[in-house]
């Protein structure tokens, strides 16, 4: 049996595959040259890679609207991003030049809004669907967008007790668009049996006929249900779905202006090369179930919106690092040391235990071995030992002659909720410094073009905040 790197991977996948292939035994990200960024830029650094972004958006709606067109579903599609899987201006721009809408998660994201209007990225059609617990501060902040004519924003209650900060606040003439969103029940696994997000799904008729029937300011335009394990093929989600549909066909039946169903996100990315997902079959199940169910109950089909933030800019991101030396701690064990931390670029894997997809930039031509990933913190949780698909981290063997060209290794589909959670900047444990960030775009004429969006954060810049420096 043959035993390099190269040998490895095609004897476990189908190599290459979409967004990875390797030339002259460097790895290429959808056609980057990742060596070129390392020698200009150096290692660590966070990597945006903005063409597939609009790659990802593409393929959603052609999934959505290839199904509605082929099951001869009465109702549209609408996709928008969920701005909290990166606030970034680069990235949220880069989502609005493909005619997408906005989901919002608290009051300062209604801040951004008000910038996007601004720099015409946005107009007042723009549908702002307003999800999340809302502080007083958040309700105000959308009461005062409807104020202002943006039309098509769209409150999703949260909470019974919401709805009246709108019934003081917002001075709109015309009917204001409402959402619902319905507490989903989790699988036996979860911590707990119901989302804490929302509102049970027994006392939305209720609300529905105290609150909404026959109030001319207000009208319930949709309902909105998401489970936090994402769209699967099992029987917790068809179940769910099933339960949503189930209320919006009595809904509809006594509030004809209730026309959208927000199915939320939670479409998988790819976060192993041996990941398999169908999905044709699972958007074409959706527009299926949903037509089925309304043609039984006698009602019209709903719009149908999803909210997706990962399968938007997930596999967009990468974080590259060099292993800085190997360590033998015992007769079997053998660390490479990266030169960042686990912990402040890639706080998931140390949080819930996400893995991403890890590959070797260089030496696929070398002998390979099971090793473990530390990184710089003397935090013993900061490391990293098994990918998706197996038990083990398997990378080529280190070269320790003078001069030899380092081991870089890349994270790739690291490009949701990795910054909003390590927090942008600051202060990091040990005080690891925030890698570069290098952002990669196409230009007018379509060549791809990097630059710099941030450097390295510096000591400076940490004794500031820390008081030690003005």
């Amino acid at each position: 049996m043959n035993n390099t790197y190269t040998d490895l991977v095609h004897q476990t996948f189908h190599f290459p595959q979409e967004g990875f292939d390797v030339e002259e035994n460097y790895l290429q990200f959808n056609g980057l040259d990742i060596k070129r960024l390392i020698d200009k830029y150096g290692t660590p650094f966070k990597l945006t890679f903005l063409p597939k972004i609009g790659t990802q958006i593409s393929k959603a709606k052609k999934l959505f609207n290839d199904a509605i067109k082929k099951h001869k579903y009465d109702g549209k599609y609408y996709y928008c991003y969920c701005t909290k899987s990166s606030h970034f201006s680069f990235i949220v721009e880069e989502t609005l030049r493909h005619n997408v809408h906005l989901e919002t998660s608290f009051a300062y994201d209604i801040e951004i809004v008000k910038q996007l209007y601004k720099r015409r990225k946005i107009t007042k059609d723009t549908y702002i669907i307003c999800n999340g617990f809302k502080t007083k501060t958040y309700t105000r902040n959308i009461a005062r967008l409807i104020n202002d004519g943006f039309k098509n924003v769209i409150p999703v209650l949260d909470n019974k007790n919401e709805f009246e900060d709108y019934r003081r606040l917002i001075r709109s003439e015309a009917p204001v668009n409402i959402g619902i969103r319905i507490a989903s029940e989790e699988e036996p696994t979860f911590d707990f049996y119901t989302s804490r997000l929302g509102i049970r799904s027994r006392d939305v008729l209720e609300f529905y006929v105290d609150k909404l029937k026959g109030n001319e300011k207000f009208q319930l335009k949709m309902l909105h249900f998401f489970m936090n394990k994402g769209i699967k093929d099992d029987v917790y989600y068809w179940s769910e779905l099933n339960k949503v549909l189930n209320i919006y066909c009595q809904l509809k039946k006594i509030c004809p202006e209730l026309e959208g169903l927000n199915i939320g996100g939670g479409l998988p990315i790819k976060h192993s090369l041996g990941f398999e997902y169908d999905y044709n079959y699972m958007v074409n199940e959706i527009i299926t179930t949903i037509k089925k169910v309304c043609k039984k109950n006698k009602v019209d089909t709903p719009d149908i919106y999803t909210e997706f933030g990962s399968f938007t800019v997930g596999e967009a991101g990468a974080v590259i690092y060099s292993v800085l030396d190997d360590k033998m701690q015992n007769d079997r064990e053998i660390w490479y040391m990266i030169d960042s931390s686990f912990i402040t670029t890639l706080p998931d894997t140390w949080g819930i235990g996400e893995k991403f997809l890890m590959l070797p930039i260089n030496k696929w031509d070398k002998e390979y071995q099971e090793v473990h990933l530390g990184g710089l913190t003397c935090d013993s949780h900061d490391f990293y030992t098994s990918e998706e698909h197996i038990n083990a981290v398997f990378l080529p063997k280190l070269d320790k002659m003078k001069g030899a060209e380092p081991l870089y290794i890349g994270f790739f589909h690291t490009g949701a909720y990795q910054d909003q959670l390590a927090g942008y900047g600051g202060i990091k444990h040990c005080m690891i410094p925030s890698p570069k960030h290098v952002v990669v775009e196409r230009n007018a004429s379509g060549k791809l073009e990097d630059w710099l969006y941030a450097k390295e954060q510096t000591p400076q810049s940490m004794l500031k905040i820390l008081g030690y420096v003005k």
